[in-house]
């Protein structure tokens, strides 16, 4: 029997499985006995990456100091961490397909796994680059006052990156692996996960590489080299890579460029509405994990529906079928423990970190005051904001996955993408409503 045959063996009986699965009375019990596999699977990584983006988001509150010293900062970072989410978030749908599929094979010397980490390493080194770019002539079109030269963009975007994507290609290979050991469903765990892990280490990372800058010589040589490497290494890519590498690369690149020029108007946002989030600190740690969590929530989405798209159990029409709002439904639900979740555990952490001595509390840059303006007022902020993200993310994830597959176009390399962009922005504005609502921007 040919590879061709085994392969086609495999997603039949897959498709067959999943088709054949014992189907329940269409009650909301029902409905969710059938899924309580994909629930737990998905509440556990969901609040397990909630936890690490509270950790990103004490992080972020910590270095408000930083920020206040390096003024032009804060315009990088929504874009640097998001942009660690998309690679590998888009990498691990894929590989989640992969599986499901019977295409997947442990080896980084060849096959799906190994060009998908090609791939993750040359975007990781390129976009590190754009972004630099990008904030650097955002900032001076914009006026957006900044103290940081082109060259110091680009030596804390794309080592900062590069950090941060060493660590998370190893998570993703990790998270893979034990997916097929395991028998997990890799779509439910992915998405959360890793945009939790790009956030834990990319935030460290460019604080970390914020050193490197200002350094006479070295930092412009530096900075020139990993724009000639940046630049050799896409070259190469799309001229001598496999063929499944080459698509990666052509079809992620556009689409990456989208999601850092949108995601870079958040830093610029940011930096706008920056006042707001030093004076409350439990703002800035909720932050983080509001905009990821959305991401994340988008992410299973768009894998589970890539996934149905490529299994033909799903078709990708304008207008949703049934079907599809059952996974709509599940991202709702998903939602309303993430937000109350990550909304209460931002005040007390906030609250905690007030218990500091006056001296520490200085030191990173957190005034004496009020931390958070209430536990009531962050679950109510969170709720309705995370409300307006979530339906944010079932429509980017919806129409980002069926418009790219009706096009020719694979919606694991563009669904993870679309949803970080829409959703950062999104989300953001969505933030900044509720706050307002709530009357804290004054």
């Amino acid at each position: 029997m040919s590879e061709t045959e085994k392969t086609s063996g495999r997603r039949d009986r897959v498709r067959e499985r999943l088709q054949n699965r014992p189907r329940l009375r269409p009650t909301v019990y029902g409905y969710l006995t059938e899924e309580k596999e994909s629930l737990r699977q998905g509440f556990a990584a969901l609040f397990l990456s909630s936890v690490g983006e509270l950790v990103a988001g004490i992080v972020l509150a910590g270095i408000s100091g930083t920020l206040d010293e390096l003024v032009g900062l804060a315009v990088l970072i929504p874009a640097a961490i998001g942009m660690r989410g998309a690679i590998f978030g888009a990498m691990g749908s894929r590989l989640s397909t992969s599986i499901q599929t019977g295409l997947f094979e442990l080896s980084l010397r060849r096959g799906v796994l190994a060009e998908n980490a090609q791939a993750a390493a040359v975007l990781s080194l390129v976009s590190g680059v754009f972004l630099a770019f990008l904030a650097r002539f955002l900032c001076g079109v914009l006026g957006v006052p900044t103290e940081l030269t082109v060259f110091d963009y680009v030596v804390i975007s794309t080592v900062g990156g590069i950090l941060a994507g060493l660590l998370l290609l190893g998570i993703t290979v990790f998270v893979a692996r034990l997916s097929v050991s395991r028998g997990w469903d890799m779509d439910n765990i992915a998405a959360p996960m890793l945009t939790a892990a790009g956030d834990i280490l990319t935030l460290p990372a460019l604080v970390l590489t914020t050193y490197l800058i200002g350094i006479p010589i070295f930092s412009n040589v530096l900075a020139v080299a990993l724009i000639l490497i940046a630049t050799t290494a896409v070259g190469l890519g799309l001229r001598l890579g496999a063929a499944n590498l080459k698509r990666i690369l052509a079809e992620s690149l556009p689409i990456l460029a989208l999601t850092g020029t949108v995601m870079t108007l958040v830093g610029l946002a940011l930096e706008d509405r920056k006042e707001v989030f030093v004076t409350l600190p439990a703002l800035f740690i909720l932050l983080p994990a509001f905009l990821q969590e959305g991401g994340a929530l988008g992410g299973i989405l768009s894998s589970r529906l890539s996934s149905k798209v490529h299994l033909g159990l799903l078709a990708p029409r304008g207008i949703p079928e049934p079907r599809a709002f059952r996974d709509f439904t599940l991202t709702y639900i998903f939602a309303v423990g993430v937000y109350l979740f990550i909304g209460g555990a931002s005040h007390w952490i906030a609250v905690a970190l007030g218990q500091l001595s006056p001296e520490v509390l200085a030191s990173l840059g957190l005034g004496t005051g009020q931390l958070s303006p209430g536990f009531l007022v962050m679950l109510g902020v969170s709720a309705l904001a995370g409300l307006m993200a979530t339906t944010a993310a079932v429509l980017a994830a919806y129409y980002g996955s069926t418009v790219s597959y009706r096009f020719g176009l694979d919606p694991d390399t563009y669904g993870i993408p679309i949803i970080t962009a829409a959703v950062d922005l999104l989300g953001f504005m969505s933030l900044i409503i509720a706050l307002n609502i709530f009357d804290l921007t004054g």
